[in-house]
């Protein structure tokens, strides 16, 4: 939630092109974030869960992330003007991008050494420290700095200050908050012995290679859809189209932010429990459970999206794109419940079929946004995305109950996805986010839940009280 934090900053200091600007360097950022992982996070996991020689593992996956990364800065530095070249973007901001994406990719595997030892405290403080001090700098960057240099223009400080500097100091801010990370995690770097098993390494990679596929779609899905609407928008409008798309795009990801924090508990939940007695029962339950959080989570945004709009994107002009909410919520809900599904080719080493799913996933964006982004802008990429999501989810089930059968309730399930998003479209379309008409729905999908799920919640609640 911290992150959120910087959404009412950044739209309120910056017009919506300087937004749209901003958001499409961090795409792609995110892109290569993918790139320079390739994989190799998942492939930890699944190799640390299973093997006894644990200390080859975390070995050689960190001399395999420091020789990818480093051989990355070599390319990205000879070859930074190119790169600004094609992408439009400044070379100041190219310079910032690098640094960040060598820092991010550094700290891959002691990230995913912390969550496959089970230590999510430590892990939660280090991810909120990087978040605290990229929220701390853009404060004093973007609104103290200027006052600052104002009020004593001879002091030290006001050396720092720069005028029409805002999208630099964003920049400069990541860096610093990846780069303290980086100091945080280096023990793990430095208590290491390394020793290199190379069969290892390419048992991994073969087992990593379809999760890089995977995650390069993925982010496609996530990403790319602002990447389109600059280029394929015209000039006059397109970053600020694209602003106003990225604020409220914002807004849907509650639901991201979610199934991302439910992803990364349960992932290792998986391979840690794949050999035991009946695990699909268990992924049954956790698939429900997480089914019936969304959906409280996409009704309870889409009832107070107006109220959570007017907290976090303060400058009216980004609303027009408020109508895009629903549609992304719902997509990430999907989302969720596809990596819920995708248990089955993860612990079946059948990653190859998440590649594939991911990749079709990937080619519905491209051509949707190709085509009609030029008819009806940034609703295109909405609807996008949401076929997208909604594909993959569907194709991951089916897939899998041949291969890998779990029990889902799938009764359970429909209605509670079917009554959430009834009410939500509603709320939303029916009453016009009035809260009248919004927060009774709201009560009465809850008073379900709880009616249906009493016993279950009993249990659980006595189980931890005892």
């Amino acid at each position: 939630m911290l992150s959120f934090l910087l959404l009412p900053l950044y739209t309120g200091i910056l017009a919506t092109a300087g937004f749209g600007r901003i958001t499409v360097i961090f795409s792609y950022i995110a892109i290569f974030n993918v790139i320079l992982a390739y994989g190799m996070e998942t492939g930890f996991f699944r190799f640390y869960s299973k093997s006894e020689n644990k200390k080859a593992v975390i070995s050689t996956s960190l001399i395999s992330i420091l020789g990818s990364t480093l051989t990355f800065a070599l390319v990205a530095f000879i070859f930074q003007n190119t790169m600004a070249t094609a992408t439009g973007i400044d070379l100041q901001f190219i310079k910032y991008a690098i640094f960040i994406l060598i820092l991010d990719a550094l700290v891959i595997i002691p990230f995913a050494w912390l969550r496959a030892n089970e230590k999510p405290m430590r892990y939660a403080i280090i991810k909120i420290v990087n978040v605290a001090i990229n929220f701390g700098l853009c404060l004093f960057f973007l609104l103290a700095l200027p006052g600052i240099a104002k009020d004593n223009p001879d002091g030290v400080l006001a050396l720092l200050y720069k005028p029409n500097f805002e999208i630099s100091y964003i920049f400069i801010a990541n860096l610093v908050a990846s780069a303290v990370t980086f100091v945080i995690l280096l023990p793990i770097y430095l208590d290491t012995k390394y020793v290199f098993d190379k069969d290892l390494w390419k048992k991994m990679m073969s087992y990593s290679w379809p999760i890089l596929v995977a995650g390069i779609a993925y982010t496609i899905n996530e990403v790319f859809d602002k990447i389109l609407l600059e280029s394929l928008l015209p000039e006059d409008v397109a970053e600020s189209e694209t602003g106003m798309y990225a604020a409220c795009y914002k807004l849907g990801m509650f639901m991201t932010l979610f199934a991302t924090a439910f992803r990364m508990g349960i992932e290792p939940f998986f391979f840690s429990h794949a050999g035991t007695e009946n695990p699909q029962k268990a992924y049954a339950q956790i698939t429900n459970y997480f089914v019936i959080l969304g959906s409280i989570i996409l009704l309870a945004v889409i009832v107070f999206a107006d109220v959570l709009k007017a907290m976090f994107i303060q400058n009216s002009d980004y609303w027009e794109a408020m109508k895009v909410v629903p549609l992304i919520l719902l997509a990430g809900f999907f989302l969720g419940i596809y990596h819920n599904l995708s248990v089955w080719y993860k612990v079946t080493d059948k990653t190859r079929y998440g590649a594939l799913i991911s990749a079709l996933g990937a080619i519905i964006t491209i051509g949707i946004n190709f085509i009609f982004i030029p008819i009806i802008g940034y609703m295109a990429s909405a609807i996008a995305t949401l076929l997208a999501y909604g594909t993959m989810m569907v194709l991951s089930y089916y897939l899998g109950k041949s291969r890998y059968p779990v029990p889902y309730n799938f009764r359970k399930i429909l209605f509670y996805l079917g009554v959430s998003i009834l009410f939500s479209a509603i709320a939303f379309y029916g009453f016009n986010r009035s809260l009248f008409a919004g927060i009774p729905l709201l009560l009465i999908f809850l008073a379900l839940v709880y009616k249906l799920e009493n016993d279950k919640l009993r249990q659980i609640f006595v189980k931890q009280k005892t």
